[in-house]
């Protein structure tokens, strides 16, 4: 059986693949910014925090954790408007994607705060620096330099999950290859695309993060 490949009728839908990446890019970058600052206070909290603030963050980190991204996303996107909240299709795959990135972010960015050495906070505290001060200038910017790479091995898995944002027609990438395939019957050569594309973003993304960690969160 002879199978005949034509990438040039994926091709000439570029403007559906661009806006696909585009989408794609934007829940990224939201969703990173949030769900970074979301893990850091959850850290915080799981660190530092009250017994009850504990427990409370706990059970959101292990809910999380051990729920399906999908199952996630259709609570958010199906289960919310029962209860009188509409959402869009985007905002809810962004609420999604900050609630699971925060979660992982929480347990990641927790261990390199309890990896911080006792004497640099005793230091800290002796030179008069509130509790909030020695966090954020003693403790954060080394724990955050310990799990970086651990935490960027995590945003780019969040960035490859917004392909099941596409399930609830949110218009990123992976929906982009699937109205694609289903206009012209080509979806191996949609799919391969999307995939190539998908692993240019993701090695761009790490190169992106690697750069900017060291030079604005906690210097060289």
């Amino acid at each position: 059986m002879r199978i005949e490949l034509d990438f040039l009728a994926v091709a000439i839908q570029w403007p559906l693949l661009l806006k696909g990446v585009a989408w794609t890019l934007a829940l990224t970058v939201v969703s990173a910014s949030i769900g970074v600052v979301l893990g850091v206070a959850c850290a915080w909290s799981r660190t530092y925090g009250a017994t009850w603030l504990k427990w409370l963050v706990g059970i959101y980190v292990e809910l999380i954790r051990n729920t399906p991204f999908i199952v996630q996303l259709f609570f958010i996107y199906f289960g919310l408007p029962a209860a009188g909240v509409k959402l869009s299709a985007e905002t809810a795959s962004v609420i999604a994607m900050v609630v699971n990135l925060g979660a992982y972010a929480t347990e990641i960015i927790r261990a390199g705060i309890e990896a911080t050495p006792r004497g640099q906070i005793e230091a800290a505290m002796s030179l008069a620096l509130n509790r909030m001060q020695t966090f954020t200038r003693v403790v954060l910017p080394p724990a955050l330099k310990k799990v970086w790479p651990a935490l960027v091995s995590q945003i780019i898995i969040v960035m490859l999950g917004s392909a099941v944002c596409g399930q609830i027609s949110t218009e990123e990438l992976s929906y982009a290859a699937n109205l694609i395939q289903s206009r012209n019957f080509r979806a191996f050569e949609a799919f391969i695309i999307a995939t190539l594309i998908y692993l240019m973003l993701s090695m761009a993304l790490r190169r992106l993060l690697n750069w900017l960690g060291p030079r604005f969160l906690w210097g060289r």
